[in-house]
């Protein structure tokens, strides 16, 4: 398999799912925004996983898992992020009470999720296209 190809269509897809956040973001579908913020994180850590480790990234949705199996040196600031967003992306995946949850994520909110999800993004795209 070309490790290098695949690497780079997991961080090809995090980007899209990245733009997509923000489409989200602007209609004021905000659950869906912090769910697709979480994907994208999770697509860029996939693709250093494969870029670092030359094999297939297990099939998780744990930022932190996938930060920790990949030999990141995160920032306190981003481990503390990554931690953050997957605690608040399993409600928005599976709400118990949507009317509740869309209460819980305003705009504001909202808005300062995806900016931290867009700085940490750019690190790990920076990380991955790295030689």
């Amino acid at each position: 398999m070309n490790w290098n190809k695949n690497s780079q269509e997991w961080l090809k897809q995090a980007e899209y799912d990245l733009e997509t956040a923000q489409i989200m973001l602007q209609s004021g579908r905000y659950i869906y925004c912090v769910f697709m913020c979480h994907l994208s994180l999770e697509k860029a850590l996939k693709s250093l996983y494969v870029k670092n480790l030359a094999k297939s990234p297990p099939k998780v949705h744990s930022l932190v898992y996938l930060a920790k199996s990949t030999n990141l040196e995160l920032s306190q600031k981003m481990k503390e992020f990554l931690e953050e967003l997957d605690e608040i992306s399993v409600p928005t995946r599976y709400p118990q009470d949507l009317d509740s949850l869309l209460i819980d994520y305003s705009k504001e909110k909202t808005q300062v999720i995806f900016d931290r999800t867009k700085e940490v993004f750019e690190w790990l795209k920076k990380k991955s296209l790295q030689q």
